[in-house]
Parts: C-alpha cells; sequence; structure tokens
C-alpha cells in the first residue's frame, strides 16, 4: 500500500468510543472497509492493534500489515477492505475523516451487507 495522506481541508466527522478486547465491534475484527470518501484513522492508546489490509472483499491473504504501537496512529484510505487484531491489553479508538459538510451516517461497510 501506498503512503497515504489524508486531503487537506478535511475534518473529523465522527470519533468512536475506545475500544478495548471486551468491547471492539465484531465488524473491526472481519473484512470491512470505509465508505466511499471516508479515511479511518486507528489511534492506539495502550498495547497494539495489528492491521491487516486486503486487495478485495474476498482475500484471504493480507497484502498489507502494519502494526501500531501505543501512542501511534494509521490510516485506511477509503474502500479498502481490511481487519484488525488487537493485543489483550489493547485501547483505541477510530477517526473518520471526510470532506467538510459531508452528510453520512455510515463509515464501514461490512462483507455481510
Amino acid at each position: 500500500m501506498q503512503k497515504i495522506q489524508i486531503p487537506v481541508g478535511w475534518k473529523i466527522q465522527r470519533s468512536t468510543q475506545v475500544f478495548t478486547k471486551n468491547n471492539v465491534p465484531s465488524a473491526l475484527l472481519s473484512h470491512h472497509n470505509t465508505a466511499e470518501g471516508v479515511y479511518g484513522q486507528i489511534c492506539v492508546l495502550e498495547g497494539v492493534v495489528t492491521y491487516f489490509g486486503f486487495n478485495n472483499e474476498h482475500a484471504d491473504t493480507p497484502d498489507t500489515e502494519i502494526v501500531i504501537n501505543a501512542g501511534q496512529f494509521a490510516l485506511s484510505p477509503p474502500q479498502y477492505w481490511h481487519r484488525v487484531e488487537l493485543s489483550d491489553d489493547a485501547r483505541f479508538n477510530i477517526n473518520f475523516w471526510s470532506e467538510p459538510g459531508r452528510k453520512t451516517s455510515k463509515f464501514i461497510n461490512t462483507s455481510e451487507q
């Protein structure tokens, strides 16, 4: 995957609560992607989150693997299939970035939709 940058002027439209192994939504642990025009910013507060990116919805082998340690973040581009794995002590949240004024209630798509 090439270097990802959020376009200049885009804003955080929504931030999730802090997730742990005990409350992470199952959709984040399986194939999903961010919606068209939405970047996901995974911010790790404690522990480790490993991000696996896939060429498509049905791919089994990741083409990208990024280890995100506490104090770091990683970006997921719009409509890129991925999933995450958490260390036992992981705490993280996700910021969803898009163009100012974008109206959407849907920030991710799952392979089951």
